[in-house]
C-alpha cells in the first residue's frame, strides 16, 4: 500500500508547528469555507437511537440526490444511485464492480494520488497515459489511448474537472474516451466530484449526459468540496447499468450502512440555491487567480491557470520537490510561516516524472495565500541557494508562459 504524498509529511508539518512556526497548508483540499447552515441545522433533528440506515442509502438521501441531478439537467432514479461513505468508497466499489485481480485500470497522468490505493486494494493494476503541463495537461488522441490497452485492460477512469491538474476536459474529449470505452467493451468510470467548480465559461460535462453510454457509465460523487463537509464522509455511486447497481449493493450490504448523520445533514442541501454555487465559485476563481498571478511572477514557475476543481500542478526550478517540500517544513520560515506542498511526483505512475512539480490547493483565504506566494518566492531562492542550484535554469520560454497556449488532442 503506498504512503499518501498528500498527508505522509503531515508529522513534518506537525513538528515545525511545534517550533512555533505557521504552517500553510497548500497540500491538501480542506476547504476553508463553513459548511451551509441549511445542512448543519439537521444535526437538531436527531433521534434518540441512532440506528443503521438502509444499505443503498436512506430514501430522503437518494431523494435529494434525484433532485440535485435534476437540477443539472440529468433524470436519475433512486434505483440508479447508491450512498456510499465518501467518494472513496464509491471508487472502491466501481474498482470492484468492473474488474477482478490482475485486471487493469487506464486513466491519464498526472491523476488523483488515491487510486493508487484504491488500485491496491481491488488487486487492479493501473495503466497510465501521459498528458502534458504546456497544453494544460488536456486529453491525448485516441491512439495513444489505444496503445495504452491490454487484453486486461477492464475500465478508463476520468477525474473531470480534474484533481490534481485543474483541467476541466471538454465535452469532445469526454465524449471520445465514452466512445473508446464502448468499442473497446470498457466501463467508464468518472469521478465527477469537482463538477460545480468551473472558471472562466467553461463548463464541466457530466458523463451521466452521454446517451447512448448507460451501461459503460459508472460516476462516482462527494458531498466533501461541493458542501465544504469532507468530516461528514458521504458520497454516491450513480448508474444506470442494472449489474453494475446491482453488484455495488451487494458490497454496501456487506458494509452494512452508509453514514446516517451524514445523511441526515446532507438532505439540507436540497434548499440551497443558484447563488450558493455563484459564490462559492467566485470565490475559488479569485483564489486561483491571486495565486496564479503571484506565482507566474517567481522566476522559473510554470503553470497554465487552472479552468477548475481548486488545485494545479506547478513547474518549478529544482530538482526534487519531496525535498524542497521537506526543507520548508524543517529549515525554512519566512515572516514566521512556511507552506507545506504536496510533491508531485505521487501523482505519477511513470517514474521520474513530477520531480521537479508540486500540487497546490489554493483552499485557503486570500489574506493567507498572499502570504504563501510570498513565503514559497523566498523558500524557492533559500532552497536553491542551498543545495546550490543557483547554475540550475531559473527560466522558462516565453511561449510557455501564455496561458492560453493549448489545443486539446480530442
Amino acid at each position: 500500500m503506498p504512503a499518501s504524498p498528500i498527508r505522509k509529511l503531515m508529522p513534518v508539518a506537525e513538528e515545525a508547528k511545534r517550533r512555533g512556526v505557521r504552517v500553510l497548508h497548500l497540500n491538501i483540499g480542506q476547504p476553508d469555507l463553513e459548511t451551509p447552515a441549511v445542512m448543519r441545522d439537521r444535526l437538531a433533528r436527531v433521534e434518540r437511537t441512532i440506528a443503521y440506515t438502509p444499505s443503498g442509502g436512506t430514501a430522503e438521501y437518494l431523494a435529494s440526490l434525484v433532485e440535485y441531478h435534476r437540477r443539472l439537467g440529468i433524470t436519475l432514479d433512486a434505483s440508479d444511485l447508491i450512498a456510499t461513505t465518501g467518494g472513496s468508497e464509491a471508487l472502491l466499489f466501481a474498482f470492484f464492480a468492473a474488474a477482478s485481480e490482475g485486471d487493469e485500470a487506464l486513466t491519464v497522468e498526472p491523476y488523483y494520488t488515491n487510486y493508487n490505493s484504491f488500485a491496491t486494494m481491488a488487486g487492479v493494476r493501473l495503466v497510465t497515459v501521459p498528458t502534458s503541463g504546456e497544453d494544460g495537461f488536456h486529453l491525448p488522441p485516441r491512439e495513444a489511448w489505444e496503445r495504452a490497452l491490454t487484453p486486461r485492460t477492464r475500465l478508463v477512469l476520468l477525474c473531470n474537472p480534474n484533481n490534481p491538474t485543474g483541467t476541466v476536459y471538454t465535452a469532445r474529449e469526454v465524449r471520445a474516451v465514452a466512445e473508446l470505452c464502448r468499442d473497446r467493451g470498457l466501463f467508464f468510470v468518472c469521478d465527477e466530484v469537482y463538477r460545480e467548480f468551473v472558471y472562466d465559461g467553461h463548463a464541466a460535462t457530466s458523463a451521466l449526459t452521454l446517451a447512448g453510454f448507460e451501461d459503460q457509465v459508472i460516476v462516482v460523487d462527494s458531498l466533501s468540496k461541493r458542501y465544504s463537509a469532507c468530516g461528514i464522509r458521504l458520497g454516491s455511486l450513480a448508474t444506470r447499468n442494472v449489474e453494475v447497481h446491482q453488484a455495488a449493493l451487494r458490497m454496501a450490504q456487506g458494509r452494512l450502512s452508509p453514514p446516517g448523520l451524514a445523511q441526515l445533514l446532507a438532505t439540507g442541501a436540497t434548499e440551497l440555491g443558484k447563488e450558493y454555487f455563484d459564490g462559492v465559485v467566485g470565490e475559488y476563481q479569485s483564489r486561483r487567480d491571486l495565486l496564479f498571478e503571484g506565482l507566474t511572477a517567481i522566476p522559473g514557475v510554470f503553470l497554465r491557470k487552472p479552468e477548475g476543481a481548486f488545485y494545479f500542478i506547478a513547474r518549478l526550478p529544482i530538482t526534487d520537490s519531496d525535498d524542497f517540500a521537506r526543507f520548508l517544513l524543517t529549515a525554512f520560515s519566512h515572516e514566521g510561516a512556511t507552506v507545506m506542498v504536496a510533491p508531485a511526483a505521487g501523482f505519477y505512475n511513470t517514474r521520474g516524472r513530477g520531480r521537479d512539480e508540486v500540487r497546490i490547493a489554493y483552499v485557503l483565504k486570500k489574506e493567507d495565500l498572499a502570504l504563501a506566494v510570498r513565503v514559497l518566492a523566498a523558500g524557492l531562492a533559500a532552497y536553491r541557494e542551498a543545495r546550490g542550484l543557483e547554475n540550475f535554469p531559473a527560466t522558462t520560454p516565453a511561449t510557455l508562459g501564455r496561458p492560453d497556449f493549448f489545443t486539446p488532442a480530442i
